[in-house]
């Protein structure tokens, strides 16, 4: 007989407006840069080569953008308030990179409900996460807004 998992998630109308959530951190490994060079096809020098990135203004190698995007993602799962809720990850605006995530670093997230919006035909609604990310030091090295689609429950 399968096993039926149990919706952890929030559904639209638990979230609420100023409301902030925590990810737990996790450490940027050699590992992440060298899987999702090869992934992404981008194996830029400054990702990739130790020796060329201590010329840079940096020092040593830096993460790609895209990959802290995507650890970020799944950072936001952690936290449980999606999970088995989400319809949709629908869009990212405004997202800049601040400052440079290296290997070692450990980064976590700051979600903050910035607006929702009933979406009654797809069963759910729009929550804009305002999303600001961390390093260990807690300095921003990344911020913007998703837009994702969660059911109502």
């Amino acid at each position: 007989m399968p096993m039926k998992l149990s919706n952890q998630g929030m559904y639209f109308d638990e979230f609420e407006v100023g409301q902030q959530i925590t990810s737990p951190g996790r450490t940027i490994t050699e590992a992440d840069v060298v899987a999702f060079a090869g992934l992404s096809g981008d194996s830029n020098m400054i990702h990739t080569n130790a020796e060329f990135a201590k010329g840079t203004p940096f020092g040593q190698r830096v993460a790609h953008g895209l990959l802290g995007v995507s650890i970020v993602s799944g950072l936001a799962m952690r936290t449980g308030i999606m999970e088995g809720t989400v319809i949709a990850f629908r869009e990212i605006k405004n997202w800049k990179f601040s400052l440079p995530v290296f290997i070692g670093d450990t980064i976590h997230v700051i979600m903050e409900v910035k607006e929702k919006k009933a979406m009654p035909r797809l069963g759910g609604g729009q929550i804009l996460l305002s999303l600001d990310v961390h390093n260990q030091d807690n300095q921003t090295v990344m911020k913007g807004i998703w837009t994702v689609l969660v059911k109502t429950g």
